[in-house]
């Protein structure tokens, strides 16, 4: 059996422009003739990857950095954040003037009209400024949040509400998961369903979100553009996403020539 590749979307398989870089499709092309399995491990919701899905023609995937799992197309794990904590994080960011944007795997929403932080930070992810629902949570099945503010305000959160997980993934925005949801835990799941072993996974990344998954894998991969600390994590270094990185990475470690 072939290797599991574990890819990340923005700044390992997207480039700084968010555009695929031929050199790393034709990768991933030439690692599935040779017997690879490709799966995407991102923090994005699964309505945000369908284009890069068909590019790459893959369909299995770990989204939501954990909390929804889909193998040959079938979902095989969804976990739910319960909204009475949802309720209590949006009241606490209400009183910094936070926004808060909820996400079920068709869209997102957003707990105001309107605000810069999230306009900035959805835009780099090619994505408009949501739509508005206040009680969104408490009518559909939430996967992830997001929170919207800087560093420097993060800390609060995370004392406030120890059952849930903050990961920054933006200058103003942070990922809201439960206590131990991860691509790491997302990883464990999947591997039940394709056959694979730990040993036979391999991880590219380059965020704060790809640390858990980078320190289970078999072998795993930062690009230099990423996080400090996710480099320090990797097995090793790759060249930045803009300079083909990540087929270089694949060549490396041997999965094409």
């Amino acid at each position: 059996m072939g290797k599991l590749l574990l890819l990340d979307i923005d700044g390992t398989l997207l480039d700084s422009e968010k555009k695929l870089p031929e050199s790393a499709k034709q990768a991933i092309e030439e690692a599935k003739r040779n017997g690879h399995d490709i799966a995407i491990a991102t923090g994005r919701a699964p309505f945000m990857i369908g284009e890069l899905q068909e590019a790459l023609d893959v369909d299995t995937f770990i989204t939501f950095n954990g909390q929804y799992i889909v193998h040959n197309g079938e979902p095989i794990s969804k976990t739910v954040i319960d909204p009475a904590k949802l309720t209590a994080v949006l009241e606490f960011a209400e009183k910094q003037d936070h926004p808060v944007v909820f996400m079920d795997n068709e869209q997102m929403i957003s707990s105001i009209d309107f605000h810069p932080n999230i306009d900035e930070s959805i835009k780099s992810l090619k994505f408009p400024h949501p739509k508005y629902e206040k009680d969104f949570h408490l009518n559909n099945p939430v996967y992830q949040a997001l929170v919207f503010c800087e560093d420097h305000e993060e800390q609060q959160y995370h004392d406030e509400f120890g059952e849930l997980s903050f990961v920054r993934w933006h200058r103003v925005s942070c990922d809201i998961l439960p206590k131990g949801g991860s691509k790491a835990q997302g990883i464990h799941k999947l591997i039940k369903a394709t056959g694979h072993s730990i040993e036979d996974t391999i991880a590219f990344g380059d965020g704060l979100n790809d640390l858990q998954m980078m320190e289970i894998a078999g072998q795993s991969v930062a690009m230099d553009n990423g996080h400090p600390a996710t480099k320090a994590k990797a097995t090793f270094v790759t060249d930045h996403v803009d300079r083909d990185g990540l087929a270089k990475a694949f060549r490396k470690l041997g999965l094409i020539k």
